[in-house]
């Protein structure tokens, strides 16, 4: 009879076999690498990962290290949420295991009868998210928009997500028609005053749940990279501390918000401080360890999905 410990180690290697294959996406030779076993193991920790039933359509294993680390977040930084997937060793920037987790989460809330409010940010992981939902019918449902979706050129975001949960969903969904940013604070103001966005900031005020990603201020930072800013006001941001941004307000390395720059014009919804809706951020990559920890620790959110990799870097640090 196998000891408990063997059988436990055996399970967890199954899942993290599972995961690789079935949501990474990686053939059975490229597992036994990563794994370092023989190919013919690999294969048996697949098929284990099935008969056990440790995989259905998303991974249900709680891999131990996964969910120490989690525990850990969530008691150092007071998180109302926290889960930490396992790493794809061969793309470390691959958002699939976080998207999935995040659907799951929508998927819960949204499976209410009772009405909720989702508020969306934007970027790639909440956007391959919602692509994961499953189509269910909930009209009583709204979905709104924490960020003006509108590029500097005058096109709509590409990593708008409201409309296409509400596709999913038959919700209510009210998007942020306004540009990211505005030519001047005074112009900003005004807009943000004008009724149609007010009803869109009091919706948003009520929200049951707020999904957001985090990005890095540096000169891969996706704002610029998207076109959301220009170069020089990357830079004039960098110059004022600026380590991160959550919906596009930048912030410091203690989470503190930048009191300059592109903030003054920034139409996204600000961030509550500390805060106090369920607020769920979903990050991953090594490059945005300085802007996760610095989230966390400013209580910009009380949330977070990410991988293993980046959940030791941000507890090292």
């Amino acid at each position: 009879m196998a000891a408990p410990d063997n059988e436990k180690s055996r399970l967890d290697d199954a899942a993290r076999a599972g995961w690789l294959y079935f949501i990474a996406g990686h053939t059975q030779d490229e597992i036994a690498k990563m794994l370092q076993v023989s190919r013919a193991s690999a294969q048996r920790l697949v098929s284990l990962c099935l008969a056990e039933r440790l995989i259905t359509f998303r991974l249900e294993h709680p891999i131990a290290a996964c969910m120490e680390l989690a525990a850990t977040l969530k008691s150092r930084f007071d998180l109302m949420h926290c889960e930490v997937v396992p790493s794809d060793p061969a793309s470390p920037n691959a958002a699939a295991g976080i998207a999935e987790r995040c659907a799951n989460l929508l998927d819960l809330t949204l499976r209410s009868e009772t009405p909720v409010i989702v508020a969306l940010g934007t970027g790639r992981a909440v956007r391959a998210a919602v692509e994961r939902v499953m189509p269910i019918e909930r009209p009583n449902h709204q979905i709104v928009s924490l960020v003006g979706n509108i590029s500097a050129d005058g096109s709509a975001s590409f990593f708008d997500t409201v409309g296409r949960l509400a596709d999913r969903t038959g919700a209510r969904h009210y998007p942020m028609p306004l540009p990211f940013l505005m030519s001047s604070e005074d112009e900003r103001n005004r807009m943000v005053r004008i009724e149609p966005i007010a009803k869109v900031k009091a919706i948003a005020a009520k929200a049951d749940l707020r999904l957001v990603g985090i990005g890095q201020m540096d000169q891969k930072a996706q704002v610029h990279v998207d076109g959301f800013v220009t170069r020089e006001e990357l830079f004039e941001m960098m110059r004022l501390g600026a380590v991160g941004e959550v919906t596009g307000w930048a912030y410091d390395a203690k989470g503190r918000l930048i009191k300059g720059g592109t903030n003054k014009r920034l139409t996204s919804i600000p961030p509550q401080m500390p805060a106090q809706t369920t607020t769920i951020a979903a990050a991953l990559g090594q490059a945005k360890v300085p802007a996760i920890r610095a989230a966390l620790a400013g209580r910009l959110v009380n949330g977070l999905i990410t991988d293993e990799a980046t959940a030791r870097a941000v507890l090292d640090r």
